[in-house]
């Protein structure tokens, strides 16, 4: 009889968290880095998934069944925007045929949309000048003070969702918002001497990171952005960096580096390549990956 009854205790036990496991909000993010905060701020109430690997380019992501399939099941789909995914998330939405987390309804959010937005065109631009960004530049996470107006809108959503733990979301997102707060002293601290230090980039992916930092980007290795560069384009940033007595070439280790190893080498420049988004995999955390990011910048940047 005790072992019945332990049996039918486990049972029991087993039922209740498949139920708990089942409630989860189901949550998809198409980038790393927004999973990573969608994750802290969700804590045990959310189940989150990351559609791109933290080794790929967010611009270009294979549009595979099985991310169409995670769709299918989401509560909550949380887009970076601003044109990041449009050459693969459009195909994956339609695919996962779940009218919940379509553009425009309650379940779809619009990361771009809860931040201001750097490098906005002042003119109309089209495709044909490059992966022009009309609505903005997308990358913004690399500004943590961003990154707290945007765990704000993701808890406020995910509670609006999810009304039986919205209170568990709000003390979340209150212990991130403060975690990345209190890390940012500290990360400004350290790379206070290097303001206005002068930097190239590989992408038009550094606005945020400059403009929080204070850092100069004097030019990009790409002529234009998602164009590789051309000998004549390469000579030209090569001319920028010598006579800006550039110190640093930073880029997402994703992109090429042999036209950037050749200006390091002959501007005297020194060449970062980068982890551009968190390793969701290994369960890295926002405030983690800048942790590293910031560490590399200093130990570059010599300061």
């Amino acid at each position: 009889m005790r072992r019945i009854s332990c049996f039918v205790i486990a049972l029991c036990l087993m039922a209740l968290a498949s139920r708990s496991a089942a409630a989860a909000l189901k949550v998809v993010a198409t980038t790393p880095d927004l999973g990573a905060i969608a994750r802290e701020v969700g804590g045990s109430d959310a189940d989150v998934t990351v559609l791109a690997l933290y080794t790929q380019d967010p611009h270009w992501v294979d549009a595979r069944p099985h991310l169409a399939l995670a769709l299918s099941r989401a509560d909550l789909l949380i887009a970076t925007g601003a044109g990041l995914e449009v050459g693969w998330l459009p195909v994956l939405l339609t695919g996962s045929r779940n009218p919940e987390v379509q553009t425009g309804a309650k379940g779809y959010l619009e990361a771009a949309a809860l931040v201001p937005l750097l490098d906005v065109p002042a003119r109309k631009v089209d495709r044909s000048e490059g992966d022009i960004h009309p609505q903005g530049n997308p990358h913004f996470t690399y500004d943590p003070r961003r990154v707290e107006t945007l765990a704000v809108g993701i808890g406020k959503r995910m509670a609006e969702l999810d009304p039986e733990h919205q209170r568990g979301y709000f003390e979340r997102t209150r212990s991130f918002v403060e975690t990345v707060r209190a890390a940012r002293k500290r990360w400004e601290q350290k790379l206070a001497k290097a303001r206005g230090a002068k930097i190239i980039g590989y992408h038009r992916s550094l606005a945020y990171l400059a403009d929080w930092l204070g850092l100069e980007v004097v030019e990009h290795i790409e002529p234009r952005p998602g164009i590789p560069p051309n000998p004549s384009h390469v000579a030209h940033v090569l001319s920028i960096a010598k006579s800006a007595k550039v110190r640093l070439i930073l880029q997402e280790a994703w992109y090429p580096d042999n036209s950037s190893k050749l200006i390091a080498e002959k501007s005297g420049a020194r060449l970062l390549r980068m982890q551009g988004l968190p390793n969701y995999g290994a369960k890295q955390s926002y405030v983690a990956f800048v942790d590293v990011l910031v560490r590399r910048l200093a130990e570059a940047l010599g300061v």
